[in-house]
């Protein structure tokens, strides 16, 4: 906006003959104003230069009499990026992440079992120490062998881990959530227990550990034991790996966890150590599960 702006005087009318000093002085001071006033006007918007389609310096030319004029050139939309590949796809072996059946499944809070009530096929109790009781104290077959071999060499160096809870059907995980509920209001138990159809302990690919002496079980403490200590160092050797790590509820859904071991196979547990990921969501390139849809 034009700060120093007056009304300019109207244009002086020529007078007859030879115009006197007097009155062209008039005029030159009469057209100074008008330039002021060129000055201040709002600058009218810029004209919109001929498109690629039409002819230079107007609009596209009309197409002859009884002939239709051609299509517009159509401009093909730039393809969308390929996503990245998930870090698993550099190994040579790959696995389904939908099938209940497979090492590398991923469920949670966005992706439910299928079907729902899934039962292993394959349910065995191993040859371990273990305070758990019931279908809790089964494992798939391959989970089973892959814990006692671990837990054996644990024990060499010292360390005893004890299996505190396996196996969880969908009917005793109906109970477990909604003891949950009923103690915690249902906010604070989506962020302790799976909801019925979407947890790994049904799965039997998963399961918690104690330490020998009982110590911390099932709190966060339980982090800084030796059966805990041991476990995050060591459980990749056996294809085991924390699926809760710390700080990352935001992409697991799910609070600290030192205690919760999932079975991924040991070349993919060791792969995910060297390459620094903690989480199956990155691994595998799935979406994260801060929440249930």
């Amino acid at each position: 906006m034009c700060h120093d702006c007056t009304p300019g005087a109207a244009v002086p009318p020529v007078e007859s003959g030879a115009p006197s000093r007097r009155s062209f002085t008039r005029f030159l001071a009469a057209g100074a104003g008008l330039t002021v006033l060129a000055a201040c006007t709002p600058e009218a918007p810029a004209a919109v230069g001929p498109s690629s389609t039409s002819p230079a310096g107007g609009a596209p030319a009309p197409a002859p009499e009884g002939m239709t004029a051609p299509p517009p050139t159509e401009v093909a939309a730039p393809a969308a990026p390929s996503p990245a590949p998930s870090p698993s796809a550099a190994l040579p072996r790959q696995f389904s992440l939908t099938d209940p059946a497979s090492p590398w499944l991923v469920v949670n809070k966005r992706r439910p079992l299928v079907p729902a009530e899934y039962v292993p096929a394959d349910l065995v109790p191993p040859a371990v120490a273990m305070t758990a009781s019931g279908e809790a104290a089964l494992l798939n077959s391959t989970t089973a062998a892959a814990a006692e071999a671990m837990f054996a060499a644990a024990g060499r160096d010292g360390v005893a881990l004890v299996l505190a809870s396996g196996y969880r059907s969908y009917g005793r995980q109906v109970g477990t959530y909604n003891n949950y509920v009923a103690a915690r209001g249902q906010a604070d138990a989506d962020s302790a227990s799976a909801r019925p159809g979407y947890s790994e302990h049904q799965t039997g690919w998963a399961f918690d550990v104690a330490d020998g002496g009982g110590a911390c079980s099932f709190q966060p403490c339980f982090a800084d034991q030796p059966a805990a200590v041991w476990a995050k160092a060591n459980g990749h050797r056996f294809g085991f790996v924390v699926r809760y790590p710390w700080m990352f509820h935001p992409i697991t859904g799910y609070y600290y966890e030192p205690w919760h071991l999932r079975y991924i196979g040991v070349e993919a547990a060791t792969d995910m150590v060297a390459r620094g990921i903690l989480t199956l969501e990155e691994y595998f390139g799935v979406e994260a599960a801060p929440g249930y849809l």
